[in-house]
């Protein structure tokens, strides 16, 4: 430290630490989250992704996942989407606990997908509150903002110009 800098009194400095050290022992008024569920025990969430929008509800069952009416083995054929879909029940160990009922449109299948991912991680922080912390680290919770870019007058599609020739 240079001399126009002056420290504070030592006695100031540990009367602020105790400050501090107390202050870390007042609870802090973290939003306390309740279970929201209808009167058939189901929890309900809504998950968008792209231009697909998904409207999901779970229940405590055997696994069971219906997508628009269909099993979701025959609604998304591509075992990567399957696998994208049961990902909020892998990482909070609830695997084949909780059956799943969604209407999916909008998008193409990969934006449903992630829509109805979305969904089910919502649904399960409001049938169990206590397993949201560990979806919003797996940025589950985060609606993925991206969408396709609008096509521009005078150019071939959002960005691309159409071909330049001098003659």
């Amino acid at each position: 430290m240079s001399e126009t800098q002056s420290r504070p009194p030592a006695s100031r400095t540990l009367a602020d630490l105790k400050d501090l050290a107390v202050a870390q022992t007042i609870p802090t008024d973290a939003p306390k989250y309740e279970a929201k569920r209808d009167a058939l025990g189901r929890s309900y969430a809504t998950g968008r992704r792209k231009n697909a929008i998904a409207r999901v509800w779970i229940k405590p069952g055997k696994g069971e996942i219906m997508v628009n009416g269909k099993r979701v083995g025959q609604y998304f054929a591509r075992p990567v989407l399957r696998m994208l879909i049961t990902q909020p029940f892998l990482v909070v160990d609830r695997y084949n606990q909780f059956d799943v009922f969604c209407t999916v449109n909008g998008g193409g299948l990969s934006g449903q997908a992630g829509a109805l991912r979305h969904g089910i991680s919502r649904a399960l922080t409001y049938y169990e509150p206590a397993l949201r912390p560990i979806l919003k680290v797996a940025g589950f919770l985060t609606r993925d903002s991206r969408v396709v870019e609008r096509k521009k007058y005078g150019r071939a599609k959002a960005r691309r110009s159409f071909q330049f020739s001098k003659r």
